[in-house]
């Protein structure tokens, strides 16, 4: 009898995980981490999302901020969360797709620790010059910078990061030096562009939209590959220098291993998402275009991302 209790207990035990494994996803709150500061940008643009999930799927879809070095803190939680849908990544080209080809690599492997769900948006920025430069095109301003190597100057919101990197990598593409100015956000990057301090910048499209249309910043390209909506008659970059592709993307990530019924599920509830007015019309004013790609095509675009990167950082010569 002693021995037919402890059976009969793990038995039971068993019969309860079994049906709790069954239970349909999601059964309770789901925890979406932005491995930005909390009250930032990325914030803006998940918590809407994590609304309209958390109304269509019948559970809390809580937004939780982890900030801090370059967003790889948030992604690291995630990266060690177990696999069973209730721990979500808003994911980012930074810690994704650049933090791991930088010397200083995150503890994490961008490939074999998470599952990607979709790329929900296209982060285009724009190059801009002030419009006393001597170019009014793109073409223009790079035939004045091969011409006169080490006098263009970009800002850059700082070492490593996409306006960075963006930079470097036209400078290296043309085979021309151009200088570096990083600074601690975007202000201070439009201070100095409109004071003359600096030459040209990368910068994000709906933050300068207003001096844009101000006649203050005169605008020559954007850094996607397709034009970007705010800005449809501005060429991208790709259309002079075929190849070039500097995309601040967002999108949503679950850890390795969770199942594929619950990755699928979650891609196209935002993909249906990304349809409704609201959620475009936010899109549309922090300069984000939608995207709402399948899993596998996401997984596709961050592998290209990482070969990219590395050559940017090389090109970049970024050795700490």
């Amino acid at each position: 009898m002693k021995s037919f209790v402890p059976l009969l207990l793990a038995g039971l035990l068993s019969a309860a995980v079994s049906v709790q494994a069954q239970e349909p996803w999601p059964n309770k709150p789901v925890l979406v981490i932005n491995p930005w500061a909390s009250g930032g940008p990325a914030e803006a643009i998940i918590r809407p999302i994590a609304e309209k999930l958390s109304q269509r799927l019948g559970q809390q879809f809580v937004v939780e901020s982890r900030g801090g070095a370059n967003g790889t803190i948030g992604a690291a939680a995630v990266a060690r969360a177990r696999p069973d849908g209730y721990t979500l990544l808003f994911s980012h080209v930074g810690p994704i797709a650049i933090s791991p080809v930088l010397p200083q690599k995150p503890p994490y492997d961008p490939i074999k620790d998470f599952a990607p769900i979709t790329q929900i948006a296209s982060g285009p920025t724009v190059l801009v010059v002030r419009p006393d430069f001597p170019a009014k095109t793109l073409v223009e301003y790079l035939d004045y910078a091969k011409k006169n190597p080490g006098k263009v100057s970009y800002g850059s919101v700082g070492p490593g990061s996409t306006t960075h990197l963006a930079g470097a990598t036209i400078a290296h593409m043309i085979g021309t030096e151009m200088i570096h100015i990083p600074y601690k956000g975007s202000a201070p990057i439009n201070n100095d562009l409109l004071g003359g301090n600096i030459s040209s910048a990368f910068v994000n499209v709906a933050g300068v939209m207003s001096l844009i249309q101000g006649g203050q910043l005169r605008p020559l390209a954007v850094s996607t590959t397709s034009r970007a909506a705010l800005l449809p008659n501005v060429p991208a970059v790709s259309e002079t220098l075929p190849g070039f592709e500097v995309n601040s993307w967002y999108g949503l990530m679950a850890p390795a291993g969770t199942p594929p019924a619950i990755v699928n599920k979650l891609h196209q509830e935002i993909v249906q998402i990304l349809k409704l007015p609201d959620i475009a019309a936010r899109m549309k004013d922090n300069g984000l275009d939608p995207e709402g790609t399948t899993p596998e095509q996401y997984a596709a675009k961050i592998r290209g991302d990482l070969v990219r990167w590395a050559n940017s950082v090389k090109a970049a010569g970024i050795k700490e």
